[in-house]
């Protein structure tokens, strides 16, 4: 029986043959073999062998995936699911490997996934237990773009015509999974490829530092229409009485800071409410200064006098305890080496830079995580910032009921994302995560077990599945709230006869949004429509 995926992947030949990449008798022995293939997974397989790359001198060698004649199958996780509000959606995480859960998801989500976001392990050292499972030997990169290629292929059939993939990768690696992405989504389908940045400064040494990585997008549908970006108000909760032209403001940064470079025009004393005050607060330090004795940093204002004189007077200085500060306008800012505000776009065009300010960075990342996980690197290193998966997504997306995939969950940060974005615009995304539960010297019991359910757990309901609330993340927010489903893949022998164990009793019709059948008649037919090693049933 011929299926989707079969009809896709020979479409395929005929398109690299048109393309001059292969040679027309060896995709029509191709097309033989995907058709006789005995399912989707071989066909894939079988794809994945013609796959060159002519174009661009490009080639890996595939390493394919280990063959099973077992139906894969979603189980629920009752103990780890959790449901705390009917009135918003059910989200899913899987427990297993991205390959069979793709496979699972078809049978549900085959054109309705909006958004992809993917961070994959980018080789040797982090592709661990997961590659060793699937290919038994050595990790290279030849690895990590055969283990790519068919879960890019399902993935490709997950996505809505509009829909978009993105794909975190590091400078080692780029090119080459571009290559790849080109070869599935076709150059046609590519959107954008830009630096996210990773980390801020460095420490001195004789090589260049490493403060990047990157981010590529492709789509089904190459006139995307991006949204502009929104500038961030929800730190903007102060008022006065400018308001009305200038908006919400907020206290953002002392007057005086204390740097390596030392001008006097910027050293001088300020009386305001009757007070004196010297930047760094000691007067003796101030009259030293004055006097040319300096330490190792020295004290001085932001502003020169005659700025902070028309700062006073237009109401941007206030005074807060016994430091000064300067105020932050939501609308309107302080033009560069000018006296006088600024009006500001409340949102902007991206550009190819636009991922390199702080807030992406993995620095930050990590405050976000130690807040949820008190000393989280201890046992997850390098998450991603949820802001990051949050412009992504509002860039390209904005249906407020959208489903974001997910497959390579890691810490859980895509869930993150979208249960923020849903309660600051009162959305109804769904998110699925898929997330192998390997098990490291850091996460004994699994990456999924100790990671990505307790930081769900956590942020949905304010407490971890043992009851404790001793986490910081609940003083500056409260719990999301919604609904998690967590879902296992299990297996069954496509020969099994025994009662109550066959694939037709076994696998649940609900878990993949169907009513019970009515019949067993019916719940055969589905079960070998949707699961190709079922079809010898029929």
């Amino acid at each position: 029986m011929e299926t989707e995926i079969k009809d896709g992947l020979i479409k395929e030949l005929d398109r690299r043959v048109a393309d001059k990449i292969l040679e027309p008798t060896n995709a029509e022995l191709l097309k033989k073999l995907i058709g006789n293939a005995d399912n989707d997974n071989e066909a894939m397989m079988i794809a994945e062998l013609g796959t060159t790359y002519k174009k661009t001198g490009f080639h890996f060698d595939p390493r394919l995936e280990k063959m099973s004649s077992d139906i894969r199958y979603f189980k629920k996780n009752q103990k780890l699911s959790f449901h705390t509000d009917d009135n918003k959606p059910t989200h899913k995480l899987i427990i297993g490997d991205n390959y069979e859960a793709l496979q699972n998801l078809l049978v549900q989500y085959r054109g309705e996934v909006d958004v992809i976001y993917i961070d994959p392990p980018y080789g040797k050292d982090n592709m661990g237990d997961f590659a060793k499972t699937n290919y038994q030997n050595a990790i290279t990169r030849d690895n990590l773009l055969s283990m790519l290629y068919p879960r890019l292929q399902l993935a490709k059939r997950l996505l809505a015509p509009s829909g978009v993939i993105f794909c975190s990768i590091d400078d080692r690696n780029q090119a080459y999974v571009k290559c790849l992405f080109d070869e599935v989504f076709e150059e046609k389908g590519f959107l954008f490829n830009v630096a996210r940045i990773t980390k801020k400064g460095g420490k001195t040494t004789d090589t260049i530092q490493k403060n990047n990585d990157y981010v590529l997008a492709y789509s089904l549908d190459s006139n995307i229409v991006f949204s502009k970006k929104e500038k961030e108000l929800s730190s903007y909760d102060l008022e006065d009485e400018f308001v009305q032209q200038r908006g919400r403001y907020k206290i953002s940064q002392t007057l005086d800071y204390s740097g390596l470079s030392y001008s006097k025009s910027m050293d001088y004393p300020i009386t305001l409410n009757g007070k004196t005050f010297y930047p760094g607060g000691s007067k003796k330090d101030w009259e030293d200064r004055q006097n040319g004795k300096h330490g190792k940093s020295d004290w001085i204002w932001r502003w020169k006098k005659s700025a902070y004189e028309w700062g006073l007077e237009n109401g941007l200085i206030v005074l807060k305890g016994n430091r000064i500060y300067t105020k932050t306008y939501a609308n309107c800012r302080k033009k560069n080496g000018k006296d006088e505000l600024e009006f500001i776009e409340p949102e902007k065009s991206y550009t190819t830079l636009s991922f390199l300010e702080n807030e992406y960075s993995n620095d930050n990342a990590k405050k976000e995580f130690d807040k949820i996980f008190v000393n989280g690197e201890d046992i997850f290193k390098n998450p991603k910032p949820s802001c990051l998966i949050k412009d992504l997504i509002k860039m390209v997306c904005t249906n407020p009921s959208s489903i974001i995939l997910d497959f390579f969950a890691g810490s859980g940060t895509t869930g993150h994302a979208v249960l923020d974005l849903n309660e600051k615009d009162g959305g109804n995304r769904q998110f699925i995560l898929c997330q192998i539960n390997e098990k490291t010297d850091e996460n004994p019991n699994g990456i999924a077990l100790d990671v990505t359910t307790k930081r769900l757990k956590r942020i949905m309901t304010g407490k971890c599945y043992d009851g404790t609330k001793d986490f910081p993340w609940l003083k500056d927010n409260k719990p999301y709230g919604g609904n998690l489903d967590v879902y296992e893949i299990a297996k069954v022998l496509d020969s099994e006869t025994s009662k109550g164990k066959t694939p037709f009793e076994v696998i649940d019709e609900t878990l993949y949004g169907k009513e019970k059948f009515k019949s067993l008649r019916e719940k055969v037919q589905w079960v070998c429509e949707k699961f190709s090693n079922a079809r010898k049933h029929l």
